[in-house]
C-alpha cells in the first residue's frame, strides 16, 4: 500500500523488506554457515526473485545507465565511452589493460570501444616504446575538450536520484565494499 509523497517503488520496496524480512535473516544464516563449513539449510524462499541482492543491483544498474542516455546523446557518447573518458581525464594516460582492470572491462569490449573513439577523433592508442606489447591510450585536444561539455552530467545525474545524499555516499561505499570484495578473489558477495 503507498504512503502519500511514496512512489510506488518505494511503496513496493517498504512492502517487500517487511514480508521478506525472516526470509532474509534465514538467507544470511545459511551464508554465514556456509562460510563456517556447516551444512547449509535450504529454503526454495531462496529462490525467491524479490530475496536477490543481485536483482535489485542489475536493474538499479541499468535505470542509472538509462538515466546518463539523455544526457550523453549531446556529446554522442554511450555510456562506457563516457566513463573510458573520464578515467583519461583523471590519469591522462593510461595502457589498455590498466583501462579494462579501471573500467571492470575485459579486452574484448574494450578493444572494440577504444576503436570506435579513435575512429572518432577523441584518443590515440600507441605502441609502448619499451614494451610493444602494450598499447597505450591518451586522449586527442578534441577528447580533453570534451571535458568541459561533460562537467555538468554528475550534477545533473544526481538531481535524478530519489536519494538523499547521505543514502547516496552509503549506497557508494557499499558498492566499492562490493567491488573490493570481489577484486580479492572472493567472488561476488
Amino acid at each position: 500500500m503507498e504512503k502519500a509523497g511514496q512512489t510506488e517503488g518505494e511503496a513496493h520496496m517498504d512492502e517487500t523488506a517487511h514480508m521478506n524480512e525472516a526470509e532474509h535473516k534465514d538467507a544470511a544464516q545459511g551464508a554465514q554457515a556456509s562460510r563456517a563449513g556447516e551444512a547449509m539449510p535450504m529454503d526454495e524462499a531462496a529462490l525467491k526473485l524479490e530475496n536477490q541482492l543481485c536483482f535489485p543491483l542489475y536493474a538499479a544498474a541499468r535505470e542509472v545507465v538509462n538515466a546518463y542516455r539523455p544526457l550523453l546523446e549531446a556529446l554522442e557518447l554511450t555510456y562506457t565511452q563516457y566513463i573510458a573518458l573520464m578515467a583519461l581525464w583523471e590519469h591522462g594516460e593510461l595502457s589498455v589493460g590498466e583501462m579494462g582492470a579501471r573500467l571492470k572491462l575485459d579486452s574484448g569490449t574494450l578493444t572494440p570501444l577504444l576503436k570506435r573513439m579513435e575512429a572518432r577523433g577523441l584518443i590515440r592508442r600507441a605502441r609502448s616504446a619499451r614494451d610493444e606489447r602494450e598499447v597505450h591510450v591518451t586522449l586527442t585536444a578534441e577528447g580533453q575538450a570534451m571535458k568541459q561539455q561533460a562537467l555538468p552530467i554528475p550534477y545533473l545525474l544526481r538531481e535524478q536520484l530519489p536519494l538523499s545524499d547521505e543514502e547516496a555516499f552509503t549506497l557508494y561505499k557499499l558498492l566499492y565494499k562490493l567491488l573490493g570484495h570481489a577484486e580479492e578473489g572472493h567472488g561476488p558477495a
